[in-house]
């Protein structure tokens, strides 16, 4: 590994969205945090597509960036060539809901059921608070000196059946939301693979940076 961490970020970047603009500086503000020195190279989602699956092992870490995301389908398809890296993945606003549906398809979940995932619940492009209760040790050791309040742009209720399924082998829920829908999931055979439906880095700070972005450098400084 060089001496700059490499972090790909997979997401189609617009300077005019706040969450792709924090993105960036919840970055800059962990790196001097750990006084790491990071690198950072934003990918298309159409682009990372078409890389195959060795092209990523290049990257200390990887991070789906939240949306607006145009084609479900295309990201559906990097989650197949990335879900079984070594290196830690982050997933933040929108992605969380893809991802539990790669879940729901790669794993066969309950079979001939309706909708299990409702529509987004956050009304327009606006940001909306919710609080985390942390569920996880991890997670509650996480937020011990962070404000629990966050926001987002993205909310999703979960069946409490796929939820149940999930559960059985394939995910930790590391945090809920104040309607008690998780908001945070961790792949359970994956050292760091966390998916968030919020969007941390909005409320990274210079001052305090986001325990989970910078939890997330650690992780990939050591991967």
């Amino acid at each position: 590994m060089s001496d700059a961490l490499k972090i790909a970020i997979i997401g189609d970047y617009n300077f005019t969205f706040n969450a792709h603009h924090a993105t960036n500086l919840s970055l800059d503000h962990s790196a001097e945090f750990l006084e790491f020195e990071v690198n950072y190279y934003w990918i298309k989602i159409s682009e990372a597509l078409k890389y195959k699956d060795i092209y990523f092992d290049k990257f200390d870490g990887i991070w789906v960036a939240p949306g607006p995301i145009e084609n479900a389908f295309f990201l559906n398809g990097v989650f197949k060539k990335i879900v079984n890296k070594k290196i830690p993945i982050l997933i933040t606003g929108e992605g969380f809901k893809v991802f539990l549906e790669y879940l729901i398809t790669q794993n066969k979940l309950v079979p001939n059921q309706g909708k299990l995932i409702s529509e987004n619940l956050v009304s327009g492009n606006s940001f909306e608070r919710i609080t985390i209760e942390p569920k996880s040790k991890v997670f509650r050791k996480l937020y011990e000196n962070f404000n629990t309040v966050e926001l987002t742009s993205s909310r999703f209720s979960l069946y409490p059946q796929l939820v149940d399924q999930l559960e059985s082998g394939l995910v930790d829920v590391e945090a809920v939301n104040h309607f008690n829908d998780p908001e945070v999931i961790s792949l359970r055979k994956h050292e760091f693979f966390l998916s968030c439906a919020f969007c941390p880095q909005i409320s990274s700070t210079r001052d305090l940076p986001h325990p989970i972005i910078y939890t997330f450098l650690k992780m990939s400084n050591h991967s």
